[in-house]
This record gives C-alpha cells, structure tokens and sequence, in this order.
C-alpha cells in the first residue's frame, strides 16, 4: 500500500542552502528511521537497489504552499537564501512497501512535537503528519494497489503530467532529460512490478504519445554537485487500437505516479510528478 505522508516542520534555527539539499534530508529520513529500527536504517543507508521510499525537497510552507494551477503543483528545489527559524514548512516522504510503513509505526504514533531533529547543525520539530487528502495538501494521500487498479478508468486516453522537480533518466552511462513514453512509463512500470502484487505484463505503451509539451531543463542542486532535470508539464494521449485493460493499466500507472516518482534519485527529491486533474489548454 503506497502511502504519501506529508511533515509539517517548524525549524528552531537557521537552514543555510548547503543542508537543504538532497543528501541531508535523505540522512533526515535514515535518522527518523533508524530512532525506531536501527537496522532497518542501517539497511536502507547501505543498499544501492531501488528504494521503497522518495523524499521532496524542504517547502516552506508560507511562500511557496503548494498553490493548483493549471500548470500543475510548483514545488521549490534551489535555495538561495538561509531558511529562517521558525519558518513554518513541510516534506513530503512516500513509502511504496507496506512492510517499510509498518515498521515506522511506532514513529507515526509516538511523535512527540517537542523532540528536536537534526538537519545538519541545525534543530527542528516534526509538528504534525498528514497522511491523507487534504483540500490544502494535495501531496498527502493513501490507498492500497488494489484500489489504485480498480479506480483507475479503462477508457481515459488523456494523461497530464506535471513535473514538479527536475527529473533525469539513466539510459547505459549517461543521463537523459527527455520525458519519453518509454522512459516514463517502464520506470513506472518497473516500480509498480515491483511493490505492488499486481503485474502488468503488456500496458501498450506503443499507444502512448506525447501531444503537448512545456517544459525545460533546471538544475538540481547537491551538496556533492548539481544535476540536470526536466520540468514542466506534458500531456500523453493513448491513441489508436488498444484493449480497455491496457488503457486501465496505463491510468493505474498515471495515478500511481504521485506516490513513486520516475526517474533517478527520487529519494534525493528527484523526479516528483503527480498527475493533473483537467486537461492542459493548448
């Protein structure tokens, strides 16, 4: 059951840009982790497979709230200035495997407003969780894979993506920025194979096509470099002679995009998409 669980921070120091990026909320996440199942943190912090679990990056909460538009949800990943103390904020941590989310339950139910964590040098409180669908929190929801199958329509050929981190593809050696149906769709595959019980042998994705495009390349600033993402929103149309299973298993792989991402270092706070509700105006 892939859940979205959204944590509402509240800083009780100065963030500097330098320990906003990928790396030091990834190690955020082992710490939180490993306060309950040290091993499990452990194991996580070792292994190179692909992760049941994505992060964002660190979204305060009074300038840049997540606001709907029809260009998607705009999320912020580069910070110039030093985060404030007592700057209201939130981040988003999805988990893809029932057995992650169960083992952090202890987390979940005992959280204590007034346990600082550590964001580098700096203190902060987990004030609250939202781990389902908020009017002004669209990040946070739950559902099981069985729900996500059955909910999804098998005669929708509109999908809307909206890009909301810099999101890059590993293709051999190198990386590529190109949201192609191939790359998109299998790494969505590939996750969904993976977690969710439910295989999907053959979606079509030959049916699947790029119809509009808006989008650009931006930088993903780390603590190691930078890399180099596409953002912006896209619209696929599912087009010619398909079955209606292979329609609800492309919707099914849509609606899952909010809780796994696509692409590399989704747990840095890459590859963030959801997709939208309304058509994109051409």
């Amino acid at each position: 059951m892939p859940h979205s669980l959204v944590l509402n921070l509240l800083p009780q120091s100065p963030i500097t840009p330098h320990y906003l990026t990928g790396r030091h909320l990834h190690a955020l996440f082992l710490t939180l982790v490993s306060s309950v199942d040290k091993l499990l943190g452990d194991h996580l912090h070792k292994s190179t497979a692909d992760k049941a679990f994505t992060l964002s990056p660190l979204q305060m909460s009074k300038t840049n709230s997540p606001v709907r538009t029809k260009n998607g949800t705009k999320l912020q990943y580069s910070y110039l200035e030093t985060m404030a103390a007592g700057t209201p904020c939130w981040w988003r941590i999805s988990l893809l495997d029932d057995t992650l989310f169960n083992q952090l339950t202890e987390l979940w139910l005992n959280l204590n407003p007034q346990q600082p964590w550590h964001l580098g040098p700096s203190d902060l409180f987990i004030t609250s969780i939202q781990g389902t669908v908020q009017s002004t929190q669209p990040w946070a929801n739950a559902t099981s894979y069985k729900q996500l199958y059955e909910s999804a329509s098998d005669n929708e050929r509109t999908i809307n993506f909206s890009f909301c981190t810099p999101t890059a593809f590993r293709q051999g050696k190198f990386d590529t920025t190109l949201p192609t149906r191939e790359c998109v769709f299998n790494s969505l595959l590939s996750r969904w194979n993976k977690y969710s019980g439910i295989e999907f042998n053959d979606i079509g994705i030959d049916s699947i096509f790029p119809s509009y495009l808006n989008i650009h390349t931006d930088i993903f600033p780390d603590s190691r470099g930078i890399f180099i993402g596409v953002v912006g929103e896209v619209n696929y149309r599912i087009l010619g002679e398909i079955k209606p299973n292979q329609i609800k298993q492309i919707n099914t792989l849509a609606n899952f995009a909010l809780y796994t991402g696509v692409g590399r270092k989704t747990p840095m706070g890459m590859g963030m998409l959801r997709r939208l509700d309304s058509e994109i105006g051409l």
